[in-house]
């Protein structure tokens, strides 16, 4: 990848939208530009989990903008994410198509524990540097994030399905705030807590942080009307919490610095730190600067530097699955050789492409610890499936499809491949380097030649060779079979050749 001296994030958070602009020196950032807009896509989502018309526009236009200030900025410089609500809103794929065309680039939706380890990333480089375990604690519009980790580095990450735009239209109707709806909210919140108290509890860390838009604006208001001296604490949450239920409308709360975008949402995220505090017995928090946005910009600064949390996630399920680290060496070699001949005409190869074929070649025999039968499947469901920090949703499947099929039929992966950023050229050149090196071993393989041109594949080595090598010579002819059946014509013709011959001394 190349080096950028200018980097941006975007946050499509289910509050608020989030652009951020910094500058690269070395390895540090500095802010050059950021845009804030409280969109609240939290707020369009259906009962049945579809994302209104009304919202969605609101959104597009909030994306145009922010396209504006990122026009002329390269496409890799560039990461968009989207969170809770895009993950679980049915009707996500169509509106994320008029979402890219709106921002000018791709738009990533990430899983809820790679959200925690962004926020994390975010908020670990925003203080100081400390070896003391911290508790931090995000609370978005649809999801709340809680990451214990030291340094720069995460160890336990949860994502949890409450967020104060979902909460706060759950249990405050039109901003009515009673006990009975503030306890009903604080109880909720408590369940939802229930399952990773053991994990996250005091006693696991030694200091609290919060992170989120939510949290600093509750800090805020405790401290500008007295509540509070400093941070957040119980007592503070609770008088302010009194304070609520007493005006009881939340269009009649007047208290200095409680921004008018932000009062349809605050019951609810007070709730829900109420929730945090009593579960997990915090008695004090400090807020930070830093959140996602901040975060995928540190993490996009390691891709620049060839620091790539990919990298280490792929090599870190290696280790986990006892992958054969020489076989997906040869595999990876041969694939690579053969995708940048495919792709020789078309010029430069594709960099994403080839680091793909990499993730691939290394993780697309993980699915033997679960099984042999079939392990091509299991290898695609495990990669499609588990928590893979510095991967999205959309890679991950990306990923999968390409592991999935690098044997066996083409046919049950045919129609995917065309709805996915899944080259052929990419397929084949994986497929034909398990192939060669079915053995495991160090084969001595001739001289090849690939090339592609439109459905029709070419592949060219020595008739010598694969007379010497006729258990190969049968799976490239089934291989070939294989492509026919989907529509490819894939010819070598010194296979062609050799079961001519056959077919001649049969005849005599």
């Amino acid at each position: 990848m190349p080096e950028y001296s200018t980097l941006a994030a975007v946050d499509l958070g289910s509050n608020s939208f989030h652009c951020q602009v910094a500058r690269v020196v070395g390895d540090q950032l500095y802010p050059l530009d950021a845009l804030r807009e409280p969109v609240r896509l939290g707020a369009g989502l259906s009962t049945d989990k579809r994302l209104d018309e009304a919202v969605q526009e609101r959104a597009l236009a909030c994306l145009k903008r922010f396209g504006e200030r990122l026009r002329g900025l390269d496409r890799r410089a560039v990461r968009a994410i989207g969170t809770n609500t895009l993950r679980v809103a049915k009707n996500a794929a169509g509106f994320l198509r008029r979402a890219q065309a709106a921002l000018g680039f791709p738009i990533e939706v990430v899983a809820g524990r790679e959200e925690a380890r962004l926020i994390y990333l975010g908020v670990s480089h925003s203080l100081p540097a400390s070896r003391e375990k911290r508790l931090v604690v995000d609370i978005g519009g649809g999801s709340t994030e809680l990451i214990i980790g030291t340094g720069y580095r995460p160890q336990k990450l949860e994502s949890l399905f409450m967020g104060c735009v979902s909460y706060s239209l759950r249990f405050f109707e039109d901003g009515k705030v009673s006990k009975g709806a503030m306890k009903k909210a604080e109880l909720a919140a408590r369940n939802e807590l229930q399952p990773i108290v053991a994990r996250f509890a005091r006693g696991n860390w030694q200091h609290a942080v919060g992170s989120s838009g939510t949290v600093r604006a509750l800090a805020n208001v405790l401290q500008l009307n007295g509540f509070e001296e400093e941070g957040i604490t119980p007592a503070g949450l609770d008088r302010l919490r009194s304070h609520f239920i007493k005006v009881g409308d939340m269009e009649k709360v007047e208290l200095a610095g409680l921004k008018p975008d932000r009062i349809p949402v605050f019951p609810g995220g007070l709730a829900i730190l109420n929730a945090v505090f009593s579960e997990l017995g915090i008695q004090s928090m400090v807020t930070a600067d830093g959140a996602m946005r901040q975060g995928v910009l540190y993490d996009l600064l390691g891709r620049v530097h060839h620091k790539d949390m990919r990298d280490v996630t792929v090599a870190q399920f290696m280790q986990r699955y006892h992958v054969d680290a020489l076989q997906a060496r040869r595999v990876g070699a041969l694939a690579f050789t053969l995708f940048r001949k495919l792709s020789a005409e078309s010029g430069e190869p594709d960099e994403d492409a080839a680091r793909y074929i990499a993730w691939a070649s290394k993780l697309h025999e993980i699915g033997i610890s679960v099984a042999f039968s079939g392990y091509h499947k299991h290898s695609a469901y495990i990669v499609a499936n588990a928590d893979m920090p510095g991967f999205s949703r959309d890679e991950q499947a990306k990923l999968a499809l390409q592991v999935q099929a690098h044997r066996r039929s083409l046919n049950k992966v045919a129609k995917d491949i065309a709805e996915h950023d899944v080259s052929w050229d990419m397929v084949f050149a994986l497929r034909l380097a398990a192939l060669f090196y079915r053995s495991r071993s160090d084969v001595a393989l001739p001289p090849l030649q690939a090339r592609r041109q439109g459905k029709k594949f070419r592949l060219s080595l020595g008739s010598a060779w694969l007379a010497r090598n006729t258990l190969t010579a049968t799976a490239l002819a089934d291989e070939i079979r294989e492509w026919d059946r989907i529509g490819f014509e894939f010819r070598i013709p010194e296979l062609d050749e050799l079961e001519s011959n056959n077919e001649l001394a049969l005849a005599s």
